[in-house]
Order: structure tokens, then C-alpha cells, then sequence
């Protein structure tokens, strides 16, 4: 009985009075509609790419086909475009009715229905990016209407509001979805529009109110955009790496994989970063054309393993040779004092021809931390067969990397190998 109450008590606390909901304690997994299919509502043109309630049901239906549900994808979230131009005469907002006719709360039984959640867009503003009905001075209503609809996450941008101010309000309708009783995965977006102005936004505040956040700008369907958003993460990692992990996360924006502005290469280069940051995996593409190489990338399951890690530490650039960056990030299993590693080589060159790198264990990749440690099984995620090789502590490590692509390794330390019989391991 007493530990019933604890629980109570703990439940209350948390869902009440703080941040700690017990959300996102793993980089939150999904989809959501903006990057790939934007403010698209004319249906009658576009039918099956408008922002509709048929568009989503599609996608929830094709995350449960294709395997993504049970690769841990598992939020399908609707960004902006969604509403009516007008609030009703009691202030509340609606679905626009030709594209949504069921209403937002059949969607949302819809997608739980298949196992999923469900998630929504709104403004911190008195606008939203698009021009629709944004939530200034309307937080009670819509944090009660969002509940009403059993939302599971939120997004909330921060279009036509001071940048300064509206830090105040991101808290504001925090404690608002907090007293619903609701568990919702809560993504702000202030440091942002506060980092394009200048200003340093105050993480702590972050992380005691938001589950994750937009730290930059919007992501395009090009690898240059790719490129943009990483720089910013390498350049500020310092100040930004140490305030993301379990229930609050730095959020370089969606994976945009399988549309059309990357190739297959540049893809592995974008999925090897996000999991190196321990970023959210939201995915923004069409499901139904996504070609079997890349959704081969996107259910990799030891690529969303790493990523996926329960320590949830981001991970660094620790260096650059001739244009290849190098990225660590540490993860478990820990053998004796030695953390796991993954590790991606990530090219910045487009001189035409696969680029060799050959770098020390020690002195180039910061590993052979414990005395105990002989050396490392390393796996390659991208190689289907996952055949794993071993390198010696005080050895080196080569690897040759595609123009404009990536490798993504998985360094496991290992206290000594019997090699003895063993024909199928190549040793560095």
C-alpha cells in the first residue's frame, strides 16, 4: 500500500508540477508531415498529397504495413495547415472541415486504434508559420482541447511572437498541459528564433519545460540544408551538447530521407550524424515512395539502436582529417572502464572518387581508456551482414568513405580474443 501511494504521489508530481512526465526518455521516433509535404491544401489538385485526414491515415496505416511501427517509429504527427482560418465563437479551434471531415478526435482514435500516437501543430504566436489561428491568449482552451482529443504530442512554433517574451508563455502552457492530468510529448521551438536573433537561450529553463526542442532552422529537402544544420550542431556543441539526454533533446530537425533531394549516399550521411546526436528519428517523406534501399536504411535495426541508447548522451565531432569529419558518441554496453562507441566518418568531399582514411585508435579516436582493454570488435552498420572485424588498441583504423557519404561503426571493447578456429574475423 505504501508503495501505491508513493507512486501516486510521484505520478502527481510530475504530471502536475513539472516537466518530468516520463516522456521522451529515448529520442522520440515518427513522422510528421511539414518538411515533405508542407501547406499543401488544395485536395482537388494534390489528392494525395494535401494536409488531410486521408494523408494521415494512409501514413498510419503504411507505419504499421512496412514494419516502421515496430521499428519504434511510433508518432504521426500533423504539423501546420491543419485548422480553420477562425476560432468558433467560444474561441475554439477546429479542423478545416472539407479536408478533416471527421474531426481531429476521430484522427486521433484512428491512430491509436493501429497502435500508434498521435501528434499536432500549434503556434506560441497569435499566428501560426502559415497564417492560420496561432494561441496567444487562446493556451487554457487549447491545452484543454488538445487533451479533449487525447493528443500524445505537440509541436509548438514560434512564428509572430517576441522572441524574449514568448519564453514565458512556452512555460505558461507547459503548466497548462500539465494540469490536464495528459501525458504530452512537449517540442518547443524558442531556441530557434532566439539563436537566429542573437540571443543565448537559457537551457536550464529548456529542460525544465520542454521534452525536446528545434535549436535551428528548417530543414530542406537538399544535402546542403543537411550540411547547414550539422555545422551548426559541430560549431555550438560545446554550449549545446551537455543539455541534451533522456527526457529533454537537442532537435536538428526531421530525417528527410527518401524524397528528393538526397542521394543514396547523402542519405547514410544524415542518418549516420542524427544517430551519432542522439536526435528524434521523425521522419517527414512519403511512405509509399520510399525505395527499398533507403527504408532499408530507416528500419536498420542496429543503426536505431544506437540511437536509441538508454544512456542518451549526444555525441561530438572530435576531428577532421582532410575533409572527413569524424563523430563519437558513447554507448553501452560498458566493459570495464570502457564505454562502446559509435563512430561515423562523415565526407565533406565531392571529388569524385571514395576517400581513405587511416587514423590511430588512441591518439585519433580518443578510445583505449582502460589498461584491461586489448582492443575493439568493430561492426559495420551500413553492411548488411554486419560481419564485424578486430582492431588492436594500439593499432589503426582504416576506412574508405563516398563522396558526400557516410560509414557508421559500432566500436565494442573487448578485455582479450581467442582467434583460435576463427576464420570469419579480420584483424587490423
Amino acid at each position: 500500500m505504501r508503495v501505491i501511494v508513493v507512486l501516486i504521489a510521484c505520478f502527481y508530481f510530475c504530471v502536475v508540477l513539472g516537466l518530468e512526465n516520463g516522456l521522451a526518455r529515448l529520442p522520440p521516433m515518427g513522422w510528421m508531415t511539414w518538411e515533405r509535404f508542407r501547406c499543401i491544401t488544395d485536395c482537388k489538385k494534390y489528392p494525395t498529397e494535401c494536409i488531410s485526414e486521408n494523408l494521415i491515415m494512409r501514413t498510419a496505416d503504411l507505419m504499421v504495413l512496412e514494419g516502421y511501427l515496430d521499428a519504434g517509429y511510433e508518432y504521426v504527427n500533423i504539423d501546420d495547415c491543419w485548422m480553420m482560418r477562425e476560432r468558433d465563437s467560444e474561441g475554439k479551434l477546429h479542423a478545416d472541415p472539407e479536408r478533416f471531415p471527421s474531426g481531429i478526435k476521430y484522427l486521433s482514435d484512428y491512430i491509436h486504434s493501429k497502435g500508434l500516437k498521435f501528434g499536432i501543430y500549434q503556434d506560441i504566436g497569435t499566428h501560426t508559420c502559415a497564417g492560420y489561428p496561432g494561441m496567444k491568449n487562446y493556451f487554457e482552451i487549447d491545452a484543454k482541447t488538445f487533451a479533449e482529443w487525447e493528443v500524445d504530442f505537440i509541436k509548438i512554433d514560434g512564428c509572430y511572437a517576441d522572441e524574449v517574451k514568448m519564453v514565458d508563455d512556452y512555460v505558461y502552457f507547459g503548466e497548462l498541459m500539465n494540469q490536464t492530468g495528459r501525458p504530452i510529448l512537449y517540442s518547443c521551438s524558442w531556441p530557434a528564433y532566439q539563436e537566429y536573433n542573437g540571443i543565448t537561450p537559457n537551457y536550464e529553463t529548456l529542460k525544465k519545460t520542454c521534452n525536446m526542442w528545434r535549436n535551428w532552422g528548417d530543414i530542406e529537402d537538399s544535402h546542403s540544408s543537411v550540411e547547414s544544420i550539422t555545422q551548426y550542431f559541430s560549431d555550438n556543441q560545446d554550449r549545446i551538447q551537455p543539455h541534451s539526454g533522456p527526457g529533454h533533446w537537442n532537435d536538428p530537425d526531421t530525417l528527410v530521407l527518401g524524397n528528393y533531394g538526397l542521394s543514396y549516399e547523402q542519405s547514410k550521411s544524415q542518418l549516420a550524424v542524427w544517430t551519432i546526436l542522439a536526435a528524434p528519428f521523425l521522419l517527414s517523406n512519403d511512405l509509399a515512395r520510399v525505395t527499398p534501399d533507403v527504408k532499408a536504411l530507416l528500419l536498420n535495426k542496429e543503426i536505431i539502436a544506437m540511437n536509441q541508447d538508454s544512456l542518451g548522451i549526444q555525441g561530438l565531432l572530435v576531428k577532421t582529417v582532410n575533409k572527413i569529419e569524424i563523430w563519437k558518441k558513447p554507448i553501452l554496453p560498458k566493459v570495464k572502464d570502457e564505454m562502446t562507441h559509435g563512430i561515423a566518418f562523415v565526407s565533406r568531399r565531392a571529388d569524385g572518387a571514395p576517400y581513405s582514411v587511416s587514423v590511430k585508435v588512441i591518439e585519433d579516436l580518443g578510445l583505449g581508456g582502460s589498461q584491461y582493454i586489448k582492443g575493439y570488435m568493430v561492426y559495420d552498420l551500413f553492411d548488411a551482414e554486419h560481419k564485424p572485424f578486430f582492431v588492436k588498441v594500439n593499432g589503426t583504423f582504416n576506412t574508405r568513405i563516398n563522396p558526400t557519404g557516410a560509414n557508421l561503426y559500432r566500436f565494442e571493447p573487448v578485455l582479450n580474443i581467442i582467434l583460435r578456429g576463427k576464420t570469419d574475423i579480420n584483424m587490423y
